[in-house]
């Protein structure tokens, strides 16, 4: 069987006969001639015609399928362009708001950019300020330099948190606070709408050695008149309750009521006609001054700049005064006063400067006695107006927290006592002035949370200081 394959330009020529012949002889065609139309595309597969004489079959007059009318093919297109343009339209809308959008992102990061560097500016400057407690274990970005730099628009760094992680941890004692070993009245005020009750009991140790020559000396050595030695030593114990409030944040008031046992044991050695020695006993007990004191605090704590307190104390005459006691025909004193018979005020001011993890202290107060019509006879002789001296003290020093259990504080506290005006029969008599100087050490320890103990020395270094003095307290109490 021999098969025989037409030249290729043979198949063109062939290809577009059959189309030409499709062109005018099918839209005569009927129906029925149809079928062998498409029997003739078979016969002649060579020609590559087959698919346009199927197209031709199909296809009515016009070139439209069968079917399918006009009218209802070209609404179809109207429908799909309708589509196009709208959807062209919504496409240039959202292009107009990504815009919009663009340009509010590139306004919210300037805003983000100028918004860092006012933090990062003040961050500096409350740093050189701020105590150390402040930025202890709170991580990065807390140094003076700036932090690392927010990510912006297509940064893969990993963005900060907006909300906390973890627990945060318990709020820290300010150092001033935990210094609780700097004397009373130095410290921090009570807080608003806590009562403390703070008991103490203070041991002083007092003796004084004088001799008193009133007379004339002729020349030196050689002396006419009386000669009078005294030795003194004198023990005080002073029990105290007080009840501080605070009335707010900065302000607190306070009431002491002491409560005083004495012991003096005094020898007097007179030299008149012959020697006189007399060696006297005394032992008095009973309520002492109280007091009525008010504390306001004028600034708050900032970084280590100071905060200062100013003050106002009262003191009453409620103890047994100098001139309630009795007196013997030599003038000697045969009681013991409790307190000094006198009403006085005294304003002071005082700061406190923390320096972690220490913290300086310091003040000055002035105590004015109300002088009073005494009136009475002392021995023989009437004793009428008394000013008792002023005194201006001043005091420094500094508590230091070894631990937040423990912590200790030294200082050194200097009064100057003025003279006192007495008038004595039809003369005005007045006393010397006097310097007390004495070191203060003090220690405290945190039992609890809420109780502490603190236990005071106080060592004279003048002479008409006391000796020693040693005081305990331990202040009880919470918010009301």
């Amino acid at each position: 069987m021999i098969i025989f394959s037409p030249p290729t330009r043979l198949r063109h020529l062939g290809a577009a006969a059959v189309g030409l012949s499709a062109i005018f002889i099918v839209p005569q065609a009927r129906a029925q001639d149809a079928l062998a139309l498409e029997c003739l595309c078979e016969a002649l597969p060579f020609l590559d015609a087959a698919t346009t004489w199927r197209a031709a079959a199909v296809a009515g007059p016009g070139g439209i399928a069968e079917g399918q009318p006009a009218a209802r093919v070209e609404s179809e297109i109207e429908a799909q362009r309708r589509i196009i343009a709208e959807q062209r339209a919504l496409i240039d809308q959202q292009n107009v708001m990504l815009a919009e959008q663009r340009q509010h992102i590139v306004k919210m990061q300037g805003q983000l950019i100028t918004q860092q560097a006012q933090i990062d500016r003040l961050s500096s400057l409350a740093l050189a300020e701020a105590p150390l407690d402040m930025f202890r274990g709170t991580g990065m970005g807390q140094g003076v330099g700036a932090g690392p730099a927010l990510p912006g628009p297509g940064s893969t760094a990993v963005a900060l948190p907006d909300a906390p992680v973890g627990e945060a941890p318990p709020p820290s004692e300010s150092t001033a606070e935990r210094v609780a070993a700097v004397p009373e009245g130095q410290g921090v005020l009570t807080r608003a709408g806590h009562l403390i009750f703070e008991p103490s009991i203070e041991y002083t140790r007092s003796s004084t050695n004088r001799l008193v020559f009133r007379g004339i000396e002729l020349i030196p050595g050689i002396q006419i008149g009386l000669i009078e030695a005294t030795d003194a030593d004198r023990d005080t114990l002073v029990g105290t309750g007080s009840l501080r409030y605070g009335i707010s944040d900065r302000l607190e008031v306070e009431v002491r009521v002491p409560y005083l046992y004495r012991n003096d044991r005094i020898e007097v050695v007179q030299q008149r006609d012959e020697g006189i020695v007399r060696s006297i006993a005394l032992r008095e007990d009973g309520v002492g001054d109280a007091e009525l004191s008010l504390r306001y605090q004028f600034n708050r704590p900032v970084g280590q700049k100071p905060i200062f307190v100013g003050s106002l104390r009262v003191k009453s005459d409620t103890g047994k005064g100098p001139f309630d006691i009795g007196y013997d025909e030599f003038g000697v004193a045969t009681g013991l006063a409790t307190g000094s018979g006198f009403w006085a005020v005294q304003p002071g001011l005082n700061f406190l400067m923390p320096s972690d993890p220490a913290v300086i202290y310091g003040g000055v107060a002035y105590l004015y006695h109300i002088p009073r019509d005494v009136n009475k006879l002392v021995g023989e002789v009437m004793v009428g107006r008394v000013d008792p001296g002023d005194a201006v003290s001043a005091n420094v020093g500094f508590g230091f927290a070894l631990n937040p259990r423990f912590s200790f504080s030294l200082g050194y506290r200097h009064n100057y006592i003025f003279p006192t005006r007495s008038e004595i029969g039809d003369t005005i008599q007045k006393s010397n002035y006097l310097h007390v100087g004495s070191l203060n050490f003090g220690m405290s320890y945190r039992l609890t949370e809420r109780d502490v103990v603190n236990l005071g020395f106080e060592i004279g270094v003048t002479e008409d200081a006391p000796d020693v003095s040693i005081t305990l307290r331990m202040p009880f109490g919470g918010k009301l």
